[in-house]
């Protein structure tokens, strides 16, 4: 423990986010567990009218968790390390606050607009990109501020170098600005249709196979540059930072950086394989997804030996535990998906439960745990109070990896079950199964999944008491801790 200048950083946008984090977590997860029940148990399809469908709550689950918790875990990552890595305080700038609060509270009108809108079944119903055109420009105007905020800091720094994880979230921003605005260009129906049709609905510029191209260009990539890049410019500032370690390798952190951004972008089209679009656009999808492999495979194993000869931390320290993990299920994630790229591989798996067990152990397992230990570091240096309970984040470790465990198992199992019975046929040809008989047999895995759902609820709720009391009645501290959060 040691006194530190960063105790004078300006926290007052991290706090903000912080509890946009937890909120935002309990909602989404909780919708998600609701629609897991559901399939299991088909009953609860009419507990709310058509409010409480599947078809209603699934984009709600969706959208919630990867914009509401993860943007929010994320912008709390780059409003506390930016700063720190930066060597400059967002206070520094009466310009570049206003800019931050003005985000952040627009950032707040956006996401409730999606959850009412969503609700109602107001939606484009394209994947990761449902939002209507209202809601789509503030998203914009959201992220410009974002950028603003970001090019703003790193203008005024005072640090010469650009830390790795600054390049991480430039990349982030440019990304996710450069394909949101082209999968989005859509028009109001009104004017299309001498002034017939609501308002606020839309149709896209693009039409059939190209619509479905750009469609997943931007699908997929919202997968690299939400649920990855971003998350790969957490863990190189927080596990370094926890462990007291140096990155293991910081130009193989580069190779990896520059290997995700050529690669990253061409992989979108295994998403259409056995489609209409072009058989080219399929076969380069398929070959990037198995080259991609190896920049994902760089930024995991450069984490997981940053941790050489620390090992032992593993045994005490809580953070770490759900760090490494998270590297760990990175690397299954990031060689699941290039497996089930391979066309022979997609013909089974495509449309079946192989595929949302495949982005569940990415997103509970990669994002959300490295998303925990982001606000459960930065907890004791923004509110000056040391973690609450390190027997509480213990036991939400274990509950949650047993959750994932289940969830991505079953689905598996369920998937490849799926995509074997839809195939197979008998001596004349004649499918063997019906869809009712592919639902029988799959009903255990989808009561499986709905448990680990329930459990890794249940270490969500762990969490958010954990924050909150963390945040609220934490034991003081004078010192800030220097790298390993202090925890009673």
């Amino acid at each position: 423990m040691q006194s530190n200048a960063a105790m004078e950083y300006d926290y007052s946008i991290v706090k903000l986010y912080m509890w946009t984090t937890v909120i935002f977590g309990i909602v989404g997860m909780l919708v998600g567990v609701i629609i897991a029940s559901q399939l299991a148990w088909p009953q609860l399809n009419y507990w709310l009218g058509e409010y409480g469908t599947f078809s209603r709550l699934r984009p709600i689950h969706t959208n919630v968790v990867v914009y509401g918790f993860m943007i929010s875990g994320i912008f709390v990552g780059f409003y506390y390390s930016a700063q720190r890595v930066l060597k400059v305080s967002i206070g520094e700038s009466k310009f570049l606050m206003t800019l931050g609060y003005l985000q952040f509270f627009l950032y707040l009108i956006a996401a409730s607009g999606l959850v009412i809108s969503e609700g109602m079944g107001i939606t484009t119903s394209k994947e990761y990109a449902q939002m209507e055109w209202p809601l789509d420009i503030l998203i914009v105007v959201i992220w410009v501020l974002w950028g603003m905020i970001m090019f703003g800091l790193i203008g005024m720094r005072r640090e010469k170098a650009l830390y790795i994880s600054m390049w991480y979230y430039v990349a982030t921003f440019l990304g996710v600005a450069m394909l949101y605005l082209f999968n989005n260009m859509e028009i109001p129906t009104q004017l299309l249709s001498g002034g017939l049709g609501a308002w606020y609905h839309s149709v896209s510029m693009y039409a059939g196979t190209n619509d479905a191209m750009v469609q997943w260009w931007w699908g997929h990539n919202a997968v690299a540059f939400v649920f990855t890049v971003p998350i790969i410019a957490l863990i190189y500032y927080y596990l370094p930072k926890e462990s007291g370690q140096a990155v293991y390798s910081y130009k193989l952190s580069l190779l990896s950086f520059w290997g995700l951004m050529f690669i990253y972008l061409w992989a979108g089209g295994h998403h259409l394989l056995w489609s209409t679009v072009p058989d080219w656009v399929q076969t380069m999808g398929s070959i990037f997804s198995v080259v991609l492999i190896l920049p994902s495979w760089g930024s995991a194993i450069n984490m997981l030996l940053t941790m050489k000869g620390e090992w032992n931390q593993l045994t005490d320290n809580p953070l770490i535990k759900f760090m490494v993990l998270a590297s760990t299920f990175y690397m299954l994630s990031t060689l699941e998906g290039p497996i089930q790229a391979v066309k022979s591989v997609n013909a089974i798996a495509h449309f079946t439960d192989w595929i949302p067990g495949h982005v569940h152990d990415g997103v509970l397992g990669w994002v959300a745990f490295m998303v925990f230990a982001t606000l459960m570091h930065s907890a004791p240096r923004v509110f000056k109070r040391e973690i609450y309970s390190k027997s509480l984040l213990e036991a939400q470790f274990w509950i949650q990896t047993v959750a994932v465990v289940l969830y991505f198992t079953s689905m598996w199992i369920a998937g490849i079950t799926q995509g074997m019975m839809w195939r197979a046929v008998d001596e004349y040809g004649n499918l063997m199964y019906s869809f009712i008989d592919t639902v029988n047999v799959l009903h255990p895995y989808w009561v499986i999944r709905a448990v680990g759902g329930t459990l890794y609820f249940i270490g969500l709720l762990m969490f958010a008491w954990n924050f909150f009391m963390t945040a609220t009645a934490g034991r003081k501290l004078e010192t800030e801790p220097q790298f390993r959060s202090p925890m009673a």
